[in-house]
């Protein structure tokens, strides 16, 4: 999958946000097939709260900012029967916000590094169809992947709760 990235707020450096979000993208792939498709490309942006802020109002009516904002542009069954073979097509969108992302990293007591991770792996999962909010189930099997992604990067459980996944 090709990464379009946006560093559009001034979130802190190092680390280098645009080889983090590579390499989660990678690992994430690495155990979705779905997300190897050489075809596919996604867009993130690292934004700040009033940038997520507007955009969520507008785009699914909620009059705040969110960590992170997931816009997929193919249906989980469209993904699936993606041939690798052909024009490129876009997944989806994600923004970050800084500020959010920020104060709930510092709540749980990480870094942001850690936390960005784990968020654009959440975003893509949500760019592939997987929704959390579907029921305990979804939820489960979506945190599951994000668990063992985490892990694959270095990066304990953001959960704390599973075994090991």
């Amino acid at each position: 999958m090709n990464l379009e990235i946006d560093l559009e707020a001034a979130w802190p450096t190092p680390p280098d946000w645009e080889a983090l979000a590579m390499h989660a993208a990678a690992t994430l792939a690495r155990i979705t097939p779905e997300l190897a498709n050489p075809r596919l490309s996604a867009s993130l942006l690292f934004a700040d709260d009033a940038e997520v802020h507007t955009l969520n109002r507008e785009w699914r009516g909620k009059d705040k900012p969110t960590n992170v904002l997931s816009f997929p542009m193919l249906e989980r069954d469209e993904l699936l029967a993606l041939s690798r073979e052909g024009l490129p097509e876009l997944l989806g969108d994600l923004a970050l916000a800084l500020e959010t992302c920020q104060r709930e990293a510092d709540e749980k007591g990480i870094g942001l590094e850690h936390h960005a991770a784990h968020l654009i792996v959440h975003g893509l999962l949500h760019l592939a169809g997987y929704d959390h909010e579907l029921g305990p189930a979804e939820a489960r099997e979506m945190e599951l992947l994000e668990i063992k992604a985490l892990a694959l990067m270095g990066i304990a459980d953001p959960y704390g709760d599973h075994d090991e996944a």
